[in-house]
C-alpha cells in the first residue's frame, strides 16, 4: 500500500500557503462564541438554548450571519433546531458519526483503502482495552455485560448480534477515559459496519466471537490490563485474517463519502 499523502497547506486565491492571517468567516466566529457560552453556562443535551432575538443581542450580529452560525452547530451534530412556538435551538450530544462522514471524506481524498480502518483497529483496541481495566466504571461494566449477554441470547440474529457487538467494543473504548478514542473508534465502527466487513458473520464466526467478548470481559471486570489488552489483540487478529480471507477485495477498495455509516 502506497504510503499516505502527507496534506499540503492551503492556499489563497494567488497560490500562496495560508499561514493564519485570513480572518475566520464571521459565522464561524460566532458558532465558536456560541460553544464556549455553552461550556460556560454548563448546559446538557436537552437544554434549549437562548431565543434568536436574544443571541442577536448577545453577539451583536446580523440575523443571516447568526442563523449560517447555527447551520453550522447543526451540521456538526451541535443542536437540533426545533420548530414553532417554544422551540429554537436545542443541545445535542454529538455522534461519532459526524467525524466518521470528516473521516471518510479524508480517506477519499488521499484514496485510503479499508484496510486502513483494520490496521487502526488493531493499534488502538488492545490498548483501549487496557485502560478500559483500569478505569471502568461500576455502571460501564454492567453496560459490557450486558452486551455480552445480548450477543449471546441473539446468536441467531445476525443484525442484533451485530449491534451488541459493536456496542461492546464502544463502551470499551469510552471506558478508556479518553473522548478522543470514543469518537476515532465509534467513526472507525461506523464506516466499518457500511461494508460486508462489518455485517457477514456466519454462524461459526459469531460463536468464536461471542468466546472472545467473553474473554475480554472476564480480563476486564478482573481490571487486568495485561490480559484485556492481549484478548483484544487476538480478537482483532482473527478479525483482519477473517476479512482478508472473505472480503480481501474490500480491503482495497477506496473508502468513500457517499457510503456513510448509519
Amino acid at each position: 500500500m502506497a504510503a499516505p499523502r502527507r496534506p499540503e497547506p492551503a492556499a489563497d486565491q494567488r497560490g500562496s500557503p495560508v499561514t493564519g492571517s485570513r480572518p475566520p468567516k464571521a459565522a464561524m466566529l460566532v458558532a465558536q462564541r456560541i460553544v464556549r457560552d455553552i461550556g460556560r453556562a454548563g448546559l446538557r443535551p436537552g437544554d434549549l438554548l437562548p431565543p434568536e432575538r436574544a443571541m442577536l443581542e448577545t453577539y451583536g450580529t446580523g440575523r443571516g450571519t447568526l442563523r449560517e452560525a447555527l447551520r453550522l452547530l447543526e451540521f456538526q451534530g451541535v443542536i437540533t433546531l426545533k420548530p414553532g412556538p417554544g422551540g429554537g435551538p436545542i443541545l445535542m450530544n454529538p455522534a461519532a458519526a459526524h467525524l466518521a462522514s470528516t473521516l471518510q471524506l479524508l480517506m477519499q481524498l488521499n484514496q485510503a483503502p479499508y484496510r486502513a480502518l483494520i490496521e487502526a483497529r488493531s493499534v488502538l483496541e488492545p490498548v483501549l482495552s487496557r485502560l478500559a481495566a483500569e478505569r471502568i466504571d461500576p455502571e460501564a461494566l454492567a453496560e459490557l455485560a450486558g452486551s455480552v449477554a445480548r450477543m449471546r441470547e441473539n446468536t441467531g440474529d445476525l443484525d442484533s448480534f451485530g449491534d451488541s457487538g459493536r456496542r461492546f467494543h464502544d463502551i470499551i473504548a469510552w471506558s478508556s477515559g479518553n473522548v478522543v478514542f470514543g469518537y476515532v473508534v465509534g467513526a472507525v465502527l461506523g464506516i466499518l459496519d457500511g461494508t460486508a466487513i462489518g455485517i457477514d458473520d456466519p454462524g461459526d464466526r459469531r460463536a468464536a466471537i461471542l468466546r472472545d467478548h467473553d474473554e475480554i470481559y472476564a480480563a476486564i471486570l478482573r481490571h487486568d490490563p495485561v490480559a484485556a489488552g492481549e484478548r483484544m489483540r487476538e480478537h482483532l487478529e482473527s478479525y483482519a485474517h477473517h476479512a482478508q480471507r472473505k472480503f480481501p477485495e474490500i480491503l482495497t477498495q477506496t473508502v468513500t463519502w457517499d457510503r456513510l455509516p448509519p
